[in-house]
Order: C-alpha cells, then sequence, then structure tokens
C-alpha cells in the first residue's frame, strides 16, 4: 500500500477553503462592518443593557482623566452611591463606551458581599468619545451616568 504524502501546496489550498467557507454564514446574514455605525451599534448596545427599563441620572459616578494622553490604557473608576445590603443593592454595572466599535466594554456582576457598589478597570479609546455606566439594582431601577475622555496623541489635542 502506497502511501500519499500531502503538499505543502495542497494543505494550504485546502486551509483557505477552510477559512473562505467560515466567512460565508457571516455573508449569507448581509451584516457587514460597512453596513452599521458607531452610531447605532451604541444605540443598540444601550437598549440591550438598559431592556425594558428606563436609566435614571444620579447615583453613578465616573472617575476617569479629562484628557488622556495614551488611550490604549485609560484608569476608569465606577461607583454607585448605593447600599449594598441583601435587601437592596447594585446587581450590575454595564460600561459602554460610544466610539468602539464593540460598544459594551465590560459588564460587572456583583452581590451584597461585594461590600461597596464600586469597580475599577482600564479601557481602551482610539479617540476621543463617550464612556457610559449604567447600575442595575436589584430592584430592576437603573441608573446612568455619561462622561467624555478626549484622547490626544503624543500630548497634542484630538
Amino acid at each position: 500500500m502506497t502511501e500519499t504524502i500531502p503538499t505543502r501546496r495542497a494543505v494550504l489550498g485546502g486551509a483557505s477553503a477552510l477559512a473562505v467557507a467560515a466567512c460565508v454564514p457571516a455573508a449569507a446574514l448581509g451584516q457587514t462592518a460597512a453596513q452599521t455605525s458607531p452610531a447605532a451599534d451604541f444605540a443598540q448596545a444601550l437598549k440591550k443593557a438598559a431592556g425594558a427599563a428606563t436609566p435614571q441620572p444620579g447615583k453613578v459616578a465616573i472617575a476617569a482623566p479629562e484628557i488622556a494622553d495614551n488611550g490604549a490604557t485609560v484608569a476608569v473608576t465606577f461607583s454607585v452611591d448605593h447600599p449594598m445590603t441583601a435587601a437592596s443593592h447594585v446587581r450590575k454595572i454595564t460600561v459602554l463606551a460610544d466610539g468602539n466599535p464593540n460598544p459594551e466594554v465590560a459588564v460587572f456582576h456583583l452581590t451584597p458581599r461585594s461590600g461597596k457598589a464600586e469597580v475599577a478597570t482600564r479601557v481602551r479609546l482610539a479617540k476621543t468619545q463617550n464612556l457610559v455606566a449604567l447600575a442595575e439594582l436589584n430592584d430592576g431601577a437603573l441608573f446612568i451616568a455619561k462622561r467624555e475622555i478626549k484622547v490626544t496623541i503624543g500630548g497634542c489635542g484630538g
């Protein structure tokens, strides 16, 4: 029995065929990056995060630099002025960025054992944009805050 060893060209051709086949379902849906705008993506992400509730201003604070010299790592802290007891607590903090291609930046799930409703992280922002924080309480109430962060390139305004 003779064993055939595939050539490099045959292996690369097969891999290319698989890559094209993996892209077909996305094309079949008719959804491409050129068809949606960041504003539409943000509105959809905000609607998904809020659900049927109407977000109210207040209770949520965003601590971040007004101007970020390096948009690759912007330190941000989100806090909610609300007790963290079994009867009443912050259940979730959702962070959105209105200029990102994927607007949902982070989702933090909290419990009364979290101690206080405060989370800190670093986000990547390619350009000046708004960060939006949604805080969902265990009773379904929703609070919102927004903060613009100016991203500069090499210390120059942008």
